[in-house]
């Protein structure tokens, strides 16, 4: 079964920091089987809706996801984060 993570960014601190573990974290998801489905702003919000940067991965599976956001190369990419910005991350299993 599919799994999805998401990602919401509610406060870019640093861009530059953000920059490095971009570079970093997308080839790491990709080669660990992640699919990237939407990344950025969103063109309208409803209800509670909020204006903010959101990253949908698609992968085989939870443990697919989970694996590669322990990966030594995902955990590289965060150290280059270093507190850059404050996100949301969740892995949710598909229906």
């Amino acid at each position: 079964m599919p799994a999805y993570w998401i990602s919401n960014y509610r406060e870019i601190l640093d861009a530059d920091k953000l920059a490095a573990y971009a570079a970093l974290a997308g080839p790491a998801l990709v080669e660990a089987g992640g699919k990237f489905l939407a990344r950025g702003m969103p063109e309208r919000v409803y209800e509670a809706g909020l204006e903010q940067r959101s990253v949908l991965i698609e992968f085989e599976s939870v443990e697919a996801a989970v694996a590669a956001h322990d990966s030594a190369a995902y955990q590289e990419a965060l150290a280059a984060l270093d507190g850059g910005a404050v996100r949301d991350l969740r892995i949710v299993p598909g229906a």
